[in-house]
């Protein structure tokens, strides 16, 4: 691992483990030796983050430099809690992490009279039941969908009947007890949405359709609403 991106991995090591941060779980989760610790600690000091303790006690940061103060309302900030919290119940291991870090930055990025409220915000998220089991890499489905890729899926239809299909994904939509991608289906000529977990296999293929996407979901979603007839 190259020292740059060391650096920014102990940061976020710092911002996420409860404080005071060992060395030694610092060696562990980065796979370096203390010595190397240490050294790291005084190189991201003298860049100027303000990180308190030392050898044997453990380390806390204390203020990020590589985040800029922000300045939030109690409701604005209670809403960023909230979204994230929840987005760590209903999303994939992925992007729950993604979330959870992001959720550490914003705490590293309040001033100190802040902190506190944002670790006791009033509200929370929390879902008592689970989501039908995902089996394909939903990440790389996220990935196909940004980049415009079309993928080929192996689905089963509400009777479990397998289709093979090639999909143009446009997005993914969080919908209360399961996840739907919404795509330009080629062997229908037309729009639907496929559950993710009927999906059992995938196949991101090298074939383009950039760069319809966003007009495309434009498009499927003034469908959709036109079709709704509580809209």
């Amino acid at each position: 691992m190259a020292k740059s991106d060391r650096l920014l991995q102990m940061m976020q090591c710092l911002r996420t483990f409860a404080p005071p941060v060992k060395a030694q779980a610092l060696s562990y989760e980065l796979g370096v030796s203390l010595r190397t610790i240490y050294r790291d600690i005084d190189t991201l000091r003298r860049s100027g983050a303000l990180i308190d303790g030392e050898a044997g006690y453990g380390y806390t940061l204390q203020e990020d430099p590589a985040l800029p103060p922000m300045m939030f309302s109690r409701d604005e900030m209670e809403a960023l809690v909230l979204g994230l919290r929840e987005v760590v119940q209903v999303a994939d291991p992925v992007l729950a992490k993604a979330a959870e870090n992001a959720l550490s930055k914003l705490k590293a990025s309040l001033p100190e009279r802040m902190r506190s409220e944002f670790e006791h915000a009033v509200l929370y998220a929390k879902r008592f039941y689970c989501r039908p089991e995902i089996s394909i890499d939903i990440a790389a489905f996220r990935e196909a969908t940004r980049n415009e890729q079309i993928v080929e899926i192996n689905y089963l239809d509400a009777e479990e009947t397998p289709t093979v299909r090639a999909i143009q994904p446009l997005a993914i939509v969080f919908f209360d007890r399961s996840l739907v991608a919404l795509a330009w289906c080629e062997l229908r000529q037309d729009y639907r949405s496929f559950r993710i977990d009927r999906i059992r296999q995938m196949i991101v293929t090298n074939r383009s359709f950039r760069p319809r996407r966003v007009a495309m979901l434009r498009e499927y979603l003034d469908r959709l609403e036109r079709s709704d007839p509580d809209a």
